[in-house]
Order: structure tokens, then sequence, then C-alpha cells
């Protein structure tokens, strides 16, 4: 095998290989945290600023609510293309394209006016945006064995969380402390994409190809038995039982994802009549929860799979043990005291990111390198489409139960004990799919 970087021998399987020496892929879990960070401030932005921008150019609820479904449809259907070209090009190449396009279309709302022109720079950000967790997996899948995937994927979803919460500290800094406006805060924070991309592609190769990675850290990277490396087709792919596992447990768990980062501030408004986007410390504590869940998550599995256990019972128990902890939502309507609420919800949202960051370590389980990015891509697809049902489904029950969450939360509780049993009819032993 030839490489761009220093000639080494491959290394498969020897027992002797362990975790302890070099720490260099450890840098690119850091790198992909501070590009997800990057990410999420760059989706949220637009919704802390929504009343300052409904007031000064006039938009109804209906207006804002189709801007926000411009984003959902593109960040949906951008999933089948970035995950495809991602696995056609790599995720260096791919990773800087999605960046690139994220961050044109995060500065264009600097200079929109009309809702069409809203509409139009929320498309292009989705598009861009829907590149980012295809290229997280497949670089993971890339630089992490089996073994200690799940765990590094776990401190990647856990800055999805970061992300949200540093969004109001920066728009103060740029709007209160610089004074600029909101044009100019949107058009100044793309830089941050801008150095985001540089610093990606100046950093990130392959493990074969960088000179830092020593030849005890590549033989712990790669002691996962080998694969294949040929590009495989979406017909290939779409046939697969696997892949519908994962896309079908997308499907239900992502749209509860949405309903969180969409509802939570009208719900904490109308039950407690307070405004998390000015009181932040609910927020704060609820997505600080659910970052432990994330990183516990992803250690649990890795845990047990070192410690013995296969990966199919490993990945399976932990994802029951967080949908046992998103019950909780079950008692949150109706509590008055908020912090109790802002516990468990906190409770249930660490289980989500325990769940999703297992979710994610599955399609390289179950699929070559190369088809990793298309199966995140597919399984995205359907979450997006979830999400949309989630949210229009959300509407309708609020506006005929007078704003009663106790349905939806119910719903909520139930989806992730039927995405377990769906992985498990699809695919009883996570095992590599036919391919």
């Amino acid at each position: 095998m030839t490489s761009v970087g220093i000639e080494r021998p491959i290394a498969n399987g020897p027992a002797s290989v362990t975790a302890s020496h070099g720490r260099y892929r450890w840098l690119i879990v850091s790198l992909l945290f501070l590009a997800t960070t990057v990410n999420y401030i760059d989706r949220t932005m637009l919704g802390l600023l929504k009343p300052e921008l409904s007031q000064e150019l006039g938009w109804s609820e209906d207006d804002y609510g189709n801007i926000v479904t411009a984003f959902q449809f593109a960040y949906a259907f951008g999933f089948l293309f970035m995950g495809w070209l991602i696995d056609r090009v790599g995720p260096r190449i791919g990773y800087a394209i999605a960046i690139a396009v994220w961050t044109v279309g995060h500065a264009a709302h600097g200079f929109a006016s009309s809702v069409m022109a809203f509409m139009s720079a929320r498309a292009v950000l989705g598009v861009g945006e829907a590149g980012h967790f295809p290229a997280v997996v497949r670089a993971s899948s890339e630089w992490f064995p089996q073994k200690e995937r799940a765990y590094a994927i776990g401190w990647v979803n856990s800055a999805t969380t970061i992300g949200v919460i540093l969004t109001a500290p920066t728009l103060w800094l740029c709007m209160e402390v610089l004074g600029l406006g909101w044009r100019e805060t949107f058009i100044y924070t793309g830089l941050f994409g801008v150095a985001l991309t540089v610093v990606w592609w100046a950093v990130y190769t392959a493990p074969r190809e960088s000179r830092r990675v020593t030849a005890a850290e590549l033989a712990w990277i790669e002691h996962d038995p080998p694969e294949s490396v040929r590009q495989i087709g979406w017909g290939a792919l779409v046939s697969k039982r696997e892949a519908w596992a994962f896309a079908s447990a997308k499907f239900l768990t992502d749209p509860v994802w949405f309903l969180m980062l969409f509802w939570l501030p009208s719900y904490f408004s109308s039950t407690y009549d307070i405004d998390l986007k000015v009181v932040l410390l609910p927020m704060i504590a609820m997505y600080l929860l659910s970052d432990v869940g994330s990183i516990a998550g992803g250690w649990l599995s890795s845990r047990l799979i070192q410690r013995g256990h296969s990966v199919n019972f490993s990945r399976k128990i932990t994802m029951v043990c967080a949908g046992a902890c998103v019950l909780p939502l079950l008692f949150v309507s109706g509590l008055e005291n908020m912090w109790v609420a802002v516990f468990l919800i906190g409770l249930a949202l660490a289980g989500h990111q325990a769940f999703s960051t297992n979710l994610l370590a599955l399609p390289p389980d179950m699929f070559p390198k190369r088809a990793v990015g298309s199966v995140i891509g597919l399984g995205g697809f359907m979450g997006g489409i979830g999400g949309m049902i989630m949210a229009k489904s959300t509407g309708l029950v609020l506006d005929a139960t007078g704003g009663d969450y106790s349905i939806i939360f119910a719903v909520c509780t139930s989806v992730y004990f039927i995405a377990v049993l769906t992985i498990h009819l699809l695919s009883p032993r996570l095992e590599r799919a036919d391919i």
C-alpha cells in the first residue's frame, strides 16, 4: 500500500495491540468537537434572533414556520447528497465542501430582507450542515477501532449542546459588547466557518497519511479486521436490512431532539413564565446533563466491548438503558417546581444523547468505511422527515389540547424502545452487511 505520508506495514489484529500508545487520534476528536460547536451556533442563531427580526421585518408565525421548514427540507434531502459525496471523495475534501456551503448560507442571512431570501439562506445552510454527521462518523471510523469508536463519537456528539449553549453569549458579545447589528453579526460570525475550513484542511488526513501518528497508535487504529475499500452504490445499500435498521431508528428518535430544540423555550415560557433566551441557567443545566449522557453512553458500550461482550449486546443494552432515562418525561407535565422539570427534561436529553451516540456507531459496525457516509445520509434523511412530521403534529396537538404536552411527552418516551426493537428485528446480531 502506498501513502502520501510515511510508509508503514499494515497492522491488523495482533493481540498485543493496546490503546496506550499514541494520542493523536484524540486531536481529531477535538477538531470534530470544535466543528460541531460552530455547526450548532450557526444553526441556532436565527431562533434566538426571531423576536427582533419578526418585529423589524414584520414576520408572521407562518412566515417563520416557512423559514424553518425550508431548513428542515434542505437538511433532510441534503443528507442523501452529502453522505454520498463524503463516501465518494473522503471526509477531508467532503467536509471542507460542507463547511464552506453552510458558511455561505449562514453569512447570507445578513444580506436577506424578504421571507423568500431567508428561506433561501436557510436552505443553503441546511444542505451544508447535512454533511456534518456523515463526515463525523466517517472520520471516526477511519481514526478509531470499533472498541472505542462510540466513546469518541460521544465526545463529538456532546458538542451539539455546547453549540446551543454558546449561541446566546456569542450574540451578546457581537451585539451588546461590539455594537454590531444582526446583519453584521451573521456576516462576521461567518468567519468562524472560514477559519474552521482552513484548520480542517490543514490538520485532517487519513491515519496512514499523517506523519504525527506513531506506528503503535496506527496499529491500534487498524487492528480491526481488514475490509473492502471499493465504492458501494445506493442500489446495494438501500436493499440491505442493516441500512434500514439505522434509518428507521433515526426516523423514530431524531424528532425528539428537534422537538426539544424548537419547543423547549415555548414550553418554559407558557408553563413557568420565563424565556430561556434570557434566563440561561435552566437551559445550561439541561444541556450539560445531555452532554454527560452523550459521553457516558459512548463510554459504556465501548467499555462493555473492551471487557469481552459482543458489539451486539453492548450497543443494544446501552440503548435500552438510554431509553429508560427518557421515561421521566411522563412526569414533567403539571409540575409546579421548574427545577424538578429542568432535571427530568435534562435526564431525558441525556438519555437521547446516549442513544444517539450508540446509534451513530452502528453504520461503521455493519458497513465498510466507504459506505458509512451514505448510510448516515440515509438515516439523516429519514430523521429529517420524522422531524417535519413531529413539528406539524406538535402544533396540531397543542392547538387541540390547549397547550398540554402530556401526549407529546408520552410519545417521546416510547419511540426509543420501538427503535431498539426495530434494530433487533432487522439486524439481530449487528453483523456486517453482506455486500
